[in-house]
């Protein structure tokens, strides 16, 4: 990006057409950005304009013929959870939350392969195991000052993932997995909420939820969110990007949520 000193980038190509994976008949593609040196203000600018990323890769959507998969973003201290939301973080009061820098060990092994197997076997997803060599390369590689990871314990045992980056302005989630036995008291619904509840101690603007497709089932849910804004379009480098807002529903969501216990010196505002 012109003007942006703090950015190396490797390589820059766009997928050849594939199959959706939400939208039945529709044909997808993406762009793909492989950087090795990027800042926080930098990665800021690219957050704006739709831009998710996994290790080094940073990616957005280029379908030939379909414009479905939009940006999400939500007003951090507009942001009024709903009944059911509120729900879950009485559900999961017990769950201790752990702020810091990405991590890899056994468990996190364990509870990736424990959460993909159950998805395939509940969902159909394809089969996707990680091995430590795997796991580094799609979550922890690059030296990235942004990453954060959010450790969820019950009882002392660790039962979630949330990996996530943290810029001056923004929080972007990237990545959650789960003990298949905590599905039933709605961890996703948590680690949002907990997330949403680290930026605002922050005082971030911005929380990133990725693509919102509004006709799949699986990336409907990300507009339950209220108010929540949504990329018009995915605009070039030297473009401003137009994000609209979608008002918060006026009857059920006044309260400010009361968030569960979190472990103070795992909070980092780096």
């Amino acid at each position: 990006m012109a003007g942006h000193a703090n950015i190396v980038e490797l390589q820059r190509f766009r997928t050849p057409h594939y199959p959706c994976p939400y939208l039945p008949g529709r044909t997808a593609s993406l762009h793909y950005r492989i950087l090795i040196e990027l800042g926080s203000g930098d990665y800021e600018h690219m957050l704006r304009r739709g831009w998710r990323r996994f290790g080094c890769e940073f990616f957005r959507p280029a379908c030939p013929a379909c414009d479905q998969c939009r940006s999400l973003r939500l007003p951090v201290a507009a942001f009024r959870p709903s009944r059911s939301q509120r729900r879950a973080l009485k559900r999961n009061a017990d769950v201790e939350v752990v702020v810091q820098e990405p991590t890899l060990t056994a468990e996190h092994l364990r509870l990736f392969n424990a959460y993909h197997r159950f998805m395939h076997r509940e969902k159909g997803w394809p089969p996707h195991r990680h091995n430590p060599n795997s796991y580094a390369r799609s979550f922890l590689m690059g030296n990235w000052e942004f990453a954060r990871e959010f450790q969820y314990y019950r009882q002392g045992r660790l039962v979630g993932i949330g990996l996530a980056d943290v810029t001056a302005e923004s929080l972007s989630s990237i990545y959650f997995f789960h003990d298949p036995a905590w599905r039933a008291e709605s961890p996703g619904v948590f680690s949002i909420l907990q997330q949403l509840a680290h930026a605002r101690r922050l005082g971030l603007r911005y929380h990133y939820l990725g693509y919102w497709v509004a006709d799949s089932q699986s990336m409907a849910y990300k507009a339950n969110y209220r108010p929540h804004e949504i990329l018009t379009r995915y605009p070039a480098d030297d473009e401003e990007p137009e994000w609209r807002a979608v008002s918060a529903p006026s009857a059920e969501a006044s309260a400010r949520p009361k968030f569960s216990r979190t472990r103070p010196s795992a909070i980092s505002g780096k």
